[in-house]
């Protein structure tokens, strides 16, 4: 018996020595999240001066900025989710004919680089556009607010259709059934018990899209003109004047809204998901498509011209980059195409940087879901908090605020700071993913994984990891592909020496090189879809082997 004992105190041991890599692991995971997340928010703070705020709050042009900036957020996500509402009801709900295929183009829109929507929208309703120019022959310029307005409805309408379209297919549709017994006619139905019934979906997707229309940085630089907004306004109060107080103040003015608008969301979200609890039922409301054939006619007629719009802004894409002259000349010609080899550095390095940033993205979201979810480590809210903290943050305040602190640290080798960017940018989204993943896996196995000697570490490795390989190559694809074409984050962290194909497309669009423009972003769209193809393929073969 004293034997037994000894063996099992020595075993208890040779786990703790053990495990003690994991605390490195854990001692990293904090001081990764603080270094890159708290640390350049605190620097940024520390750039203020008092007469930076008179300068911004007692100009009438920086006022005019800041009024600009909530003007186009608001109409451009409240229109966005009133179009991604009715496109999701008429998919979901509806039924409307041809609901597969509607299902697909809001999604296919979304995974393509963010300013490929403002470039379309200047190829077909810029002042040489297809649309105005040889359809019309109409000589208007949209640059300025409506143009602005357009090309992000375009752009993130499909954000609310993919979280009005999940919210509208969990929903209980014995509630519809019940008011329908009972006499209620379709319209009545709609705004007494689908509608309120959608509002946590529909709030939700309103303040995302706020939010991200604060930060958006790509359509405002090509579209807007002169209808300036916060974001391209602070990169160039920093790199035109050189004003890195009055730049950070405007950061300030964009982060405030931005996380008072985060954290009425995470609220909506907590309160509706428990009232959605104590009404209870996993029914679907796709048994329930009762909708009056005028209505389906609208809300096909609605997707029917949404769906061509993105298909027309793909179509431009390709078009342009094999035209000579986008609206003047519009003779075949592969010159642009070819011109793209001499971006081959700008290329390789957005490829490069999203896989290094997609791959410390997902292992500190792996680790940080293990530290917080299956484990008994300390400061569970504080990395859960810190890890989420960039989804309140417009990713033109985060780039600011990495560079500055580089700057202050002396630390200029920008190909590190972009991949950091990248990493940092989207790890929220990774760390949901992941999460969500492991708390699919059920705890006895870690029981059962301890009874037979395991360590914490080894569950973790031999157990955890395995089982939420998918999460993992989820979170993998979706940072790789939205990195390849980000631009707010990483506008302040380039140098000469590390170009990137979404900065050139940018700088292109602005030299009128539109045919080149649209090369280049012909390229880096088909190596985003190629991804997810890859993806597609991997997911396959798993299922395929698992059977």
């Amino acid at each position: 018996m004293t034997d037994f004992f000894a063996a099992g105190i020595k075993a208890a041991d040779k786990a703790k020595d053990k495990d003690f890599f994991l605390w490195l692991l854990w001692g990293a995971v904090v001081a990764i999240l603080a270094a890159t997340m708290l640390f350049p928010v605190v620097r940024i703070f520390l750039e203020l001066k008092a007469e930076s705020f008179g300068t911004v709050f007692g100009s009438a042009k920086f006022l005019a900025v800041m009024a600009n900036s909530a003007r186009s957020a608001f109409w451009g996500a409240l229109l966005s989710v009133v179009l991604g509402y009715a496109f999701a009801y008429g998919v979901v709900v509806a039924k409307i004919p041809g609901s597969r295929f509607f299902s697909l183009v809001p999604v296919l829109h979304l995974i393509t680089p963010p300013f490929v929507g403002g470039l379309s929208f200047i190829l077909l309703a810029g002042r040489q556009g297809f649309i105005t120019k040889t359809l019309l022959g109409l000589d208007v310029s949209l640059y300025g607010f409506w143009g602005l307005l357009v090309a992000q409805v375009l752009c993130f309408f499909p954000i609310a259709f993919l979280i009005c379209a999940q919210n509208l297919g969990t929903m209980n549709s014995h509630f519809a059934e019940s008011a329908l017994s009972l006499g209620a006619g379709n319209l009545r139905i709609f705004f007494t018990v689908t509608l309120p019934l959608s509002f946590p979906g529909i709030s939700a997707s309103f303040l995302f899209i706020l939010v991200s229309i604060l930060s958006d940085f790509g359509n405002p630089l090509i579209v807007a003109g002169r209808y300036k907004v916060l974001a391209v306004e602070i990169y160039t109060q920093l790199t035109g004047w050189v004003d890195s107080s009055v730049s950070a103040v405007l950061g300030i003015v964009l982060l405030v809204p931005s996380v008072v608008l985060f954290l009425f969301q995470s609220w909506l979200v907590r309160k509706y998901a428990i009232q959605t609890a104590t009404v209870g039922g996993r029914v679907s409301s796709a048994g329930f498509s009762r909708s009056s054939g005028f209505a389906r006619f609208l809300l096909f007629a609605l997707c029917s011209v949404l769906s061509l719009i993105v298909i027309a802004q793909f179509a431009s894409i390709v078009a342009g980059s094999f035209q000579k002259l986008w609206g003047i000349n519009t003779a075949f010609t592969t010159a642009h195409i070819k011109a793209v080899s001499r971006y081959g550095k700008a290329l390789f390095n957005s490829i490069f940087y999203a896989m290094a940033g997609a791959a410390v993205s997902t292992v500190i979201a792996f680790l940080a879901s293990f530290f917080v979810h299956r484990s008994p480590f300390p400061m569970k809210r504080t990395i859960d908090v810190l890890i989420q903290f960039p989804a309140a943050i417009p990713g033109t305040f985060h780039g600011l605020a990495i560079s500055l602190l580089a700057s202050s640290l002396g630390f200029h080798n920008a190909r590190l700071l972009v991949m950091a960017a990248i990493s940092v940018g989207f790890i929220p989204f990774s760390y949901r993913i992941i999460s969500s993943a492991m708390m699919q896996v059920r705890t006895t196995l870690d029981d059962a994984a301890f009874s037979l000697g395991s360590t914490r570490g080894g569950i973790c490795r031999t157990v955890i990891a395995p089982l939420c390989s998918e999460g993992l190559l989820g979170s993998f694809i979706y940072t790789l592909s939205r990195g390849i074409g980000t631009v707010s984050a990483v506008i302040f962290l380039v140098s000469f020496d590390t170009p990137l194909a979404s900065l050139k497309i940018l700088n292109l669009a602005e030299e009128g090189e539109w045919g080149k423009a649209a090369a280049l972003a012909l390229v880096l769209t088909v190596i985003t879809f190629a991804i997810l193809l890859v993806e597609k393929i991997i997911k396959w073969r798993i299922h395929g082997h698992n059977s």
